[in-house]
């Protein structure tokens, strides 16, 4: 799946909080629509399911790019410092519908017994339904991912120090 790849993106930010007090899974699977949304400008909503077999699923709607997202994220790794979330996500562009596949992964590693780093990385790839919707309209894979790479970097960018507020605070117990 690398070769459409569209981007891989990985930002850090500090949690002043003990190692031991944070729990990534806890709080993505509990994080409130308002605090998901005053993790970005971009977050419309959120909220918490159960994929077919079972497993957790956090669905995240958010706009980037002027395209509005609907991403439902499966947890396939989940510890209290390291949780990995893949979605087929639904993409609404001015154009039609298509789909995107991201993997979401939050990690924190201890710096101090006080501060954490914590790290969130998003790495999108076009399905092969997208890779179709792009080349029935003329548009090369490489220039999408060129146009689309900044909005999607500049989102991460954003959110990642508003995310690890957010989990300082539940690690803290003042959300």
């Amino acid at each position: 799946m690398t070769e459409n790849q569209i981007v891989d993106s990985a930002f850090t930010a500090i949690i002043n909080a003990p190692i031991d007090r944070i729990d990534i899974p806890q709080w993505c699977f509990n994080l409130a629509e308002r605090e998901y949304q005053s993790c970005s400008p971009a977050h419309v909503s959120a909220g918490v399911t159960t994929a077919e077999d079972g497993q957790r699923m956090s669905i995240n709607v958010e706009v980037i790019g002027g395209s509005l997202m609907v991403q439902h994220y499966v947890e396939t790794l989940s510890r209290k410092d390291h949780l990995v979330l893949e979605s087929e996500s639904d993409v609404f562009t001015p154009t039609g519908r298509t789909s995107i596949h991201v993997t979401w992964e939050l990690s924190v590693k201890e710096l101090d017994k006080g501060r954490c780093e914590f790290t969130n990385r998003v790495r999108s790839y076009a399905t092969e339904e997208m890779m179709n919707f792009l080349a029935r309209q003329g548009i090369p894979f490489d220039q999408f991912r060129a146009q689309r790479q900044p909005a999607s970097i500049a989102h991460n960018k954003g959110e990642t120090p508003l995310f690890a507020a957010s989990i300082e605070r539940a690690a803290l117990g003042n959300s």
